[in-house]
């Protein structure tokens, strides 16, 4: 089992580190970074200080010693790092017609009823003649790292989503096959295993220290397709939510582009402190704030990765929201905490248990649960099957609930069951005109919901939102079907929001992306 800070980077066997251009890949595009900067406190640089021997370099501050150059870093963890290429085919060619539509979905030929004989002879047409895109083999790229010297690899889910192939290219050029061993899409990591008997690789490990705001962060990784490249900047916050269900992320200013995702961050000790997943971009490119995973939170998903090839989550079966001021005056709670239950989801654990709609849960076991990603961080940290005591606020008095949890939904099979289809309300399309979005279910067993078409005229497309996006969560809250997004259109409208956050993936990266919602 790997554990935080148990390996040890340097395996004298393993690839050797040279500079390597990486050149244009379908997919990508070649492009070349800007030049950063270095600026130390307010700590001028004398020419006495540019002649300090190796091991005297560094600027004396009040709080340590800060480094010239990251150089040593480097050097002892770059070769752990990693390209990833995937080859697969292009889903959404895939899905843009066929010789029927699929159940539910409309007739790829709406202008020809499906008895007359003409709707025979065009579906039988090759499909550029039809004016549906062939499915092509496509690549991606990404980045990742070695953790064990037996092959083991992080990346990012989104990196790998998809695959047919998958290689893993160092930095001496040298490029092997790799295999899935499994994926989270909650916290958008994977894990891969170089296909190479007997061979070992230098590795790095996890910091078993968190990461605090203003640690130096160096990001490693494949950015645009230039391989081997380093950015430098400081952890400049935690406890960032990017939608992704309960869990935080740290947000850090190291230049993080296409590519980067999967890449690793690491502190001056030459740990992994962070894997990078997304960027803050209203144009699709870097803006100086990136999100990684904590090395905390990957540790614990690998774990379950490496042993089982899954993750599995305690789930309650509720919708839950915050109490806030005016929710504890109405319920007679002194203090504004704790999670209220707005809905029971129908068959799941809690409805078996005897938790009721407006119940407040104050505390799990022995934990006290301050707001609503608390308490689905703390379900989510238990394992299937645990029976867990709940106290909750009831009429008002306290009261202890025995609930007896299930598994969080996440194979293909329990997200078919639960999957949202179109809206189906009066209102809905009014909802994502607020968007200037139209939108489609996708494929049972994939997550999210698909952008089919966007208004030129929107502030999504003016921020680089294009048909074949897929949304993943809207306002914090998970996508399982445009539902869901009209839903989260409409919390952002009762909150008197002018704008909704978007968590989008396009073919090569994730990002998070604020949109204007039309006013009237």
């Amino acid at each position: 089992m790997l554990k935080s800070g148990d390996a040890q980077p340097g395996a004298r066997n393993g690839p050797k580190s040279s500079l390597k251009r990486v050149g244009q890949r379908a997919g990508t595009a070649l492009t070349m970074a800007a030049c950063a900067t270095l600026l130390i406190g307010g700590f001028a640089l004398t020419p006495s200080v540019a002649q300090l021997k190796p091991a005297d370099a560094g600027v004396e501050t009040p709080f340590g010693r800060a480094p010239l150059s990251f150089a040593d870093v480097i050097e002892k963890v770059k070769p752990s790092v990693v390209s990833i290429s995937v080859t697969g085919s292009n889903r959404a060619a895939q899905r843009g017609g066929g010789a029927a539509p699929a159940p539910g979905q409309p007739s790829p030929f709406p202008d020809i009823p499906e008895d007359s004989p003409f709707y025979e002879f065009f579906k039988n047409l090759p499909r550029e003649f039809r004016g549906q895109p062939q499915p092509r083999p496509t690549q991606a790229q990404g980045s990742g790292f070695l953790i064990s010297e037996d092959g083991y690899v992080v990346t990012n889910n989104h990196v790998i989503d998809g695959a047919g192939r998958i290689q893993v290219s160092f930095d001496d050029q040298e490029k092997l096959e790799a295999e899935l061993v499994g994926t989270d899409a909650r916290t958008d990591l994977a894990l891969l295993k170089i296909k190479a008997e007997g061979k070992t690789f230098p590795h790095v490990s996890f910091a078993t220290n968190d990461a605090r705001v203003g640690d130096w962060a160096l990001a490693v990784g494949n950015p645009f397709g230039l391989g081997g490249t380093v950015t430098a900047g400081i952890v400049s916050a935690q406890g960032r939510d990017i939608g992704s269900g309960p869990y935080d992320f740290l947000q850090i200013d190291a230049a993080v582009n296409r590519g980067n995702s999967g890449g690793p961050t690491f502190n001056l000790q030459g740990e992994v402190i962070g894997v990078n997943t997304a960027i803050f971009s209203p144009s699709g490119g870097n803006v100086g704030i990136a999100f990684a995973v904590p090395a905390r939170t990957a540790v614990e998903v690998i774990n379950q990765l490496r042993e089982k090839g899954a993750v599995s989550r305690g789930w309650l079966g509720v919708k839950i929201q915050n109490v806030d001021e005016d929710t504890a005056a109405a319920i007679g709670l002194t203090q504004s905490k704790g999670a209220l239950v707005s809905e029971i989801t129908p068959g799941g654990p809690a409805a078996d248990s005897g938790l009721k709609a407006q119940d407040a849960i104050l505390q799990v076991n022995t934990d006290e649960i301050s707001d609503s990603r608390d308490l689905a961080r703390k379900i989510a940290g238990y394992a299937p099957d645990t029976t867990v005591d709940v106290k909750v606020w009831r009429d008002n008095k306290e009261e202890i609930v025995k609930v007896k949890l299930g598994t969080f939904p996440g194979s293909a099979e329990e997200i078919a069951r639960l999957e949202q289809g179109n809206p189906t309300d009066d209102t809905a399309g009014t909802e994502l005109q607020q968007l200037g979005l139209t939108l489609a279910p996708i494929r049972t067993g994939e997550e999210g919901v698909s952008v089919s078409e966007v208004d030129p005229e929107s502030d999504a497309a003016q921020k680089g939102v294009r048909a074949g996006d897929v949304i993943l969560e809207v306002g914090g809250t998970v996508v399982n079907g445009p539902n869901d997004v009209v839903e989260g259109i409409r919390k952002a409208k009762e909150l008197g929001r002018r704008a909704v956050m978007l968590s989008i993936k396009s073919q090569e990266q994730r990002r998070i992306v604020p949109i204007q919602l039309k006013q009237g």
